[in-house]
């Protein structure tokens, strides 16, 4: 197995520490290191990458930001110094989440994921492996406990106080994390935001008007300033729906 990858890092030290752990795999070619996520859209629309190093605080667009942007990424090893945004990364199905300073130790685990990853994706139909990525997952903390949620199993999310309730077909969770974080990272041809209250799945509506939308029988609110936007997304021309009273 032959593997190609860039850094994204605009931290000398941090980039020279990456450099010398891939120098020590014989499989891994290094394309490329680069300062600031803008200088790596080239390189990855004209040449095959394979896996990608990539800080997350880095100036004019955040290594998560850039993340989001790329339609079909390459592996991507995060390298950070902030464990904040761990569950924000791996929501974005990272391979790995790497704390500076960076062991080779550490390095060598994140390697050995990778690999994984780059044997099952060979080894699979290619029809199983579009439905995954189709299906992909959200990890949601509940109290301690982290879960792994698959979107489709999602029907919506509720602002509730300072948490968000997390509703699927199984059972609901209670979270902190603020809506707009949700937002975030959720698809938007999958989700979308019907109320400041309210993000749903496209999927789950069974039924709408045009003020409310309807999932597992429970009427959501669409509020004005969203309104337009998720009567497009439904597909529905407006002038044909019957205002409510």
């Amino acid at each position: 197995m032959n593997a190609r990858c860039i850094i994204i890092d605009d931290e000398p030290l941090a980039i020279k520490v990456i450099k010398s752990h891939v120098s020590k795999f014989d499989f891994i070619e290094l394309v490329a290191e680069c300062k600031n996520a803008l200088q790596a859209v080239d390189i990855l629309r004209n040449e095959n990458i394979d896996l990608m190093f990539l800080d997350i605080n880095m100036p004019k667009v955040t290594g998560l930001d850039f993340l989001k942007s790329i339609p079909h990424p390459p592996y991507v090893i995060i390298t950070t110094a902030y464990r904040e945004y761990a569950l924000e990364g791996f929501d974005l199905n990272v391979v790995d989440y790497l704390l500076k300073p960076i062991s080779f130790d550490r390095f060598l685990k994140a390697i050995n994921k990778f690999c994984e990853r780059q044997e099952k994706s060979k080894s699979k139909d290619p029809q199983e492996i579009t439905k995954k990525e189709n299906l992909p997952i959200i990890h949601i903390q509940d109290g301690k406990t982290i879960f792994k949620i698959h979107l489709d199993k999602i029907l919506y999310f509720e602002g509730f106080g300072e948490y968000v309730k997390v509703h699927t077909i199984e059972k609901t969770y209670l979270s902190r994390k603020p809506m707009h974080e949700y937002e975030k990272v959720l698809p938007n041809n999958q989700f979308i935001r019907t109320h400041k209250s309210f993000i749903v799945s496209l999927s789950q509506i069974s039924g709408f008007t045009t003020s409310t939308v309807i999932i597992n029988g429970k009427e959501i609110p669409i509020g004005r300033t969203f309104k337009d936007s998720v009567l497009e997304s439904l597909d529905y021309p407006k002038e044909n729906l019957i205002a409510d009273n």
